[in-house]
């Protein structure tokens, strides 16, 4: 596995350090299994000792679930020790973080073994290992991801009811610029945020629902970076949002009468001298296009534990939704799971639109791009597309995607494809985290079990 995108040099610490005198408190996180940055807040003069060598944090810390629970069954807790790794800063992971105080940075990390190698389990190191497969064929993934999400009220309801923020619409306006409008200081704040870091954050759009925004990330061919972008950019709009006073949520599905959050993501494929090869005059694409598509939808099922972590996740899919149902595709269409967007022939790609914006953004583009491979890799046929109502023909077709938490997990555990691509033990572990969340989340006795059962059962 390539290590270049792993460990940072320290020079890039000097060059931190000159340029920001003012900044003297770090956030350091890693994002493990789950997607959840988790880390320590360190001071100024401890930064060189983490790019010399590493900070110590429990290997544990790979396996916890959502909630930051310890998952015993994975093995590495009491049989481990809970032994130490080393977080290490990677490649431009040092960063001011200005909605945390002036004062305040962060330093994206990853983990590696005690001697030096990267774990096997971090969720970069497991998207590295699909990126290789593309390098080993002379091809570059170029990636983008479209994250959707709500701005919601900092504090909840008596009865624990999310809302939106004091003062915003309550209408749907699709595209409209009122709702942007009345969002524009969190959006000018975030902004000058992500340009702080150096995330490609561009355009935003109102969506499908009151509170509902779409912002997107600048393509890049190096999906790694691309991810570390989402990864951030979803840390930074949360920050942001509380010095407004609200919350972002990412949750895929925060209201059962409301539209849900995807995470769309956007690929095509460059050859060695940069030029990509779905590209084509014909609005279907070139031929790897289309085989990449055949891939997309022959690992889809398997892939959903992936793009849609968690048991409010499968309440984002629904007919007439633009959450898709099925493994379909199409041309200039959202009704679809995977569609090829309108445009000049140069810029030809794929858009994924099934992940949820609840999903880890490495895994959800380690997926993707393991579909992409393995499509191109076995010239898999996707077969015609989609013209017109893609629920009404995934329906006539009796086409559906796992409809459930369960389903899903077991799909993905039993994927030799993804076992291939991900590594037996990344499949198994992911599989033990999402079954421990499983037991933990339907053993709660919610006020729904009592006005459906309390009286009637």
């Amino acid at each position: 596995m390539s290590r270049a995108g792993f460990v940072a040099d320290p020079g890039e610490l000097k060059a931190f350090l000159d340029a920001h005198p003012h900044i003297t408190l770090f956030d350091l996180f890693y994002t493990g299994l789950s997607g959840v940055p988790r880390g320590k807040r360190l001071r100024r003069h401890e930064l060189e000792a983490v790019y010399d060598y590493g900070r110590f944090l429990p290997g544990s810390i790979q396996v916890v679930d959502i909630t930051g629970r310890d998952c015993e069954d994975t093995g590495m807790v009491w049989e481990d020790g809970d032994a130490d790794r080393r977080a290490r800063p990677v490649p431009g992971g040092i960063v001011p973080a200005p909605w945390l105080g002036e004062d305040v940075g962060q330093l994206m990390c990853s983990l590696h073994e005690l001697d030096g190698t990267v774990c096997e389990l971090d969720p970069r190191a497991i998207l590295q290992r699909v990126i290789d497969r593309f390098t080993a064929d002379g091809m570059t993934p170029v990636v983008a991801c479209e994250l959707e999400f709500y701005l919601v009220d900092g504090r909840r309801g008596r009865d624990g009811s999310v809302r939106l923020p004091r003062g915003m619409a309550t209408a749907t306006e699709v595209y409209g610029l009122p709702q942007v409008e009345e969002a524009s200081p969190f959006l000018r704040d975030l902004w000058a945020a992500a340009d702080a870091q150096g995330i490609p954050l561009e355009g935003v759009i109102s969506e499908c629902a009151p509170g509902q925004l779409e912002l997107t990330l600048k393509h890049k061919a190096d999906a790694l970076r691309a991810a570390d972008d989402a990864v951030a950019y979803k840390r930074a709009a949360k920050g942001v949002a509380r010095t407004h006073g609200c919350d972002v949520t990412f949750m895929a599905k925060p209201w059962a009468d409301r539209a849900g959050s995807g995470l769309h993501l956007h690929v095509s494929v460059n050859d060695a001298a940069g030029n990509n090869l779905f590209a084509d005059e014909d609005v279907h694409g070139s031929p790897m296009l289309r085989h990449a598509i055949g891939g997309m939808g022959a690992l889809l099922a398997e892939s959903m534990a992936i793009f849609a972590p968690n048991a409010n996740s499968y309440r984002r899919f629904k007919a007439n939704s633009y959450a898709p149902t099925a493994p379909t595709w199409g041309v200039n269409n959202r009704t679809v799971a995977l569609r090829v967007p309108a445009g000049l022939a140069h810029t030809r790609h794929i858009e994924h639109r099934v992940a949820g914006a609840d999903a880890n953004p490495y895994l959800a583009v380690a997926a993707l791009l393991a579909a992409v491979h393995h499509g191109i890799a076995h010239r898999i046929d996707p077969g015609a597309p989609v013209t017109g109502d893609g629920y009404a023909a995934a329906s006539a077709a009796g086409a559906s995607l796992p409809t459930n938490w369960f389903d899903a997990v077991r799909l993905f555990d039993q994927s030799r494809v993804l076992r291939d691509y991900f590594g037996d033990r990344t499949v198994d572990m992911y599989g033990i985290v999402k079954r421990t969340e499983q037991a933990r989340f339907y053993e709660q006795v919610t006020p729904l079990d009592y006005d459906w059962y309390l009286n009637n059962a």
